[in-house]
């Protein structure tokens, strides 16, 4: 598959081993801070998305310890759990916890809220209204990565891999739940992607994931920018 016109297996994931998840959480930290910063001092603005999950908790907290100019910044998801607001499961629930307090006006949710999971037309619709609300291109896409290989809530098997037309769509179930993602073409117009992986079990998948092997969802992420944050554990084949 090729998403916006690239080819994934062109794509090249540089990376770079931090010691311990304290140390991955501070490099992506930094790494974020810089991007925004040169973002807003060029056009006075920055856009970025950010993906779910424990990992990036730590990430997203230590941000507060950074000179960043949060009012010209927006942060958009990258998926989310079709689940009521607040909801321990929600990403937004554990973003807004993370995220240091002046930060937290700047997310753009996806519209997810008392959204019946099985009413297509009205999840479809909340999809198009979160696309028309996207920039054109990202500064930066933080992605994480499944030991089965997704990445954002693009699972192996779902039908959501193969959408090229739309930038937002709605999945099967997936551990429960469906949820809303951005889509490869979204996700190949970012400027950078920025991985962040820790843990033994994620050694498989980012192995796969450098190799280009298209058999994971995470590997056919086309960006011609892409960064992997990753902690000994999970980088010891990168060494």
């Amino acid at each position: 598959m090729k998403a916006a016109g690239l080819d994934p297996a062109s794509a090249h994931v540089r990376v770079r081993i931090g010691e311990d998840a304290d140390e991955v959480a501070r490099l992506g930290a930094e790494r974020i801070a810089s991007v925004v910063r040169s973002a807003v001092a060029r056009r006075g603005w920055s856009a970025i998305a950010v993906s779910g999950g424990r990992t990036p908790w730590t990430m997203f907290a230590m941000l507060g310890g950074h000179d960043i100019e949060w009012g010209s910044i927006g942060i958009w998801q990258v998926d989310e759990r079709i689940a009521p607001h607040g909801d321990p499961d929600r990403g937004l629930t554990h973003l807004e916890a993370s995220l240091p307090a002046s930060a937290r006006s700047r997310i753009h949710a996806m519209p997810v809220d008392d959204i019946d999971p099985d009413d297509d037309r009205t999840l479809s619709a909340a999809a198009e209204a979160y696309a028309a609300d996207l920039p054109a291109a990202f500064d930066l896409i933080h992605l994480g990565l499944g030991e089965d290989g997704h990445t954002a809530s693009l699972a192996p098997g779902d039908p959501v891999l193969d959408v090229v037309d739309r930038d937002v769509a709605v999945t099967a179930r997936y551990r429960g739940r469906r949820r809303m993602t951005l889509t490869y073409p979204v996700l190949a117009r970012a400027n950078e992607i920025l991985w962040l992986v820790e843990g033994h079990p994620k050694a498989e998948p980012l192995r796969r994931l450098i190799e280009r092997d298209p058999s994971i969802p995470a590997a056919r992420v086309s960006a011609a920018n892409q960064l992997a944050i990753v902690d000994r554990a999970a980088g010891f084949s990168c060494r």
